[in-house]
């Protein structure tokens, strides 16, 4: 893929990074999904979304797609039918949360799977403002990881792939946090059944992110508004795709694999912002207040000319740059070209992760608990969690 494609170009990158890495492993990766039965959870996200199109576009035996987004899950369908068209294998989707019965009811009702995808996930630093969403979010990342862990391993089995997420190293975050918690469950688990997973970048323009917010915001004719000081590294939602179904299908068992490629770059949420603007042919026009922003649209527009709104930022759970990976990591940077490999996971103690799912089932049992009281549970289980509390939440934001 060149510079014309337009999310590139906004990340003042050439090509795509994976191209060499997928073609090298082409015929591999075909006559992997083209001879297996793969069960998808959580594949109408845009994760999701793109490891299905790599996955459909290989001509899979067997393709399953979990999802608890009806609208998005039709769209899915949509979409692939639009631009792929058919495969001469079953490809099947199910609007169903895979924490609840009938995802158990589906498992046991269908094939034992080959592969399993697992691109659930809470992702958003914003989920940890109350109690119930972050409850909602450790049952999503790590509770329901297990489950499906647990649901879908068989003789048949040969990989069963969770994403995580770069803030899983070193994590600021509840979010982060939580994932990196998971990675530790995956090392657990991977003594039974194969496991690998991913931490990748933010997706540009993914459904939910800043980015995906700047177009909402132009097409309902809104300021735009951004952190100016806030560095993220960005791969598209097709890299997204590539790096899971690589980390999927090719990892070995407790791998993590993440991107390293010398194109990426970090870029602040702002310089996209003015990038995206200039693509659409308005200027962007810096604003001292919200209030002056949201006034300025009309008079701005007719200008060609569109009012933004950067500050630094100073929400809780914000790191000024994220990384990949630890210096007590040990990693693999010779089998890719563009992936790095983190080799030795976490090392986790049995009894801490029993503790932990001990103490979640206590707070359901009682059904109330405080924030503070999952912080201090989270910072058990990682001793060097820096989590940067300010009391303050994106939603209090424009």
């Amino acid at each position: 893929m060149n510079s014309d494609d337009p999310i590139l170009s906004l990340l003042d990158r050439a090509s795509t990074i994976f191209d060499e890495d997928i073609s090298n492993n082409s015929s591999m990766l075909n006559d992997l999904v083209g001879s297996s039965k793969i069960l998808v959870i959580g594949g109408a996200g845009s994760i999701g979304r793109s490891v299905v199109r790599e996955l459909f576009r290989r001509n899979p035996s067997v393709l399953h797609v979990v999802d608890i987004s009806e609208n998005s899950m039709v769209e899915l369908v949509r979409d692939l039918r639009s631009s792929l068209g058919y495969i001469k294998g079953e490809f099947k989707t199910y609007s169903i949360d895979c924490g609840g019965r009938e995802f158990e009811a589906l498992v046991k009702a269908s094939y034992p799977y080959d592969y399993v995808f697992n691109l659930s996930a809470l992702k958003h630093v914003r989920s940890e403002r109350d109690p119930f969403t972050l409850m909602r979010m450790i049952e999503v990342n790590i509770l329901n990881t297990i489950k499906t862990i647990e649901l879908t391993r068989s003789e048949n089995l040969k990989k069963y792939f969770c994403v995580s997420t770069d803030k899983a190293a070193n994590p600021v975050n509840m979010m982060g946090a939580s994932k990196r918690i998971m990675e530790m469950f995956l090392v657990q688990k991977s003594e039974d059944v194969a496991i690998s997973t991913a931490r990748f970048a933010n997706v540009a323009f993914s459904d939910g992110s800043l980015p995906d917010g700047f177009r909402r915001r132009l097409d309902q004719r809104q300021p735009l508004s951004a952190p100016s000081d806030v560095l993220r590294y960005f791969v598209t939602a097709k890299e997204a795709g590539e790096l899971c179904l690589l980390s999927g299908l090719l990892g070995e068992n407790n791998e993590i694999y993440f991107p390293n490629n010398q194109q990426l770059q970090p870029m602040s949420f702002s310089k996209i912002a003015v990038r995206f603007l200039e693509s659409k042919g308005y200027e962007a026009v810096e604003c001292s207040t919200e209030e002056e922003a949201r006034a300025k649209v009309s008079e701005l527009a007719t200008q060609n000319k569109w009012p933004v709104h950067f500050t630094e930022s100073n929400t809780t759970g914000e790191k000024p740059c994220e990384e990949f990976y630890t210096t007590t990591e040990t990693l693999d940077l010779e089998r890719y070209r563009s992936i790095g490999i983190v080799k030795n996971g976490h090392q986790q103690n049995d009894d801490v992760l029993v503790n932990f799912i001990n103490e979640i089932e206590k707070l359901h049992s009682i059904g109330v608990w405080q924030k503070d009281q999952l912080v201090q549970l989270f910072q058990q289980m990682i001793p060097d969690f820096n989590h940067i509390e300010t009391g303050k939440f994106l939603d209090e934001k424009m």
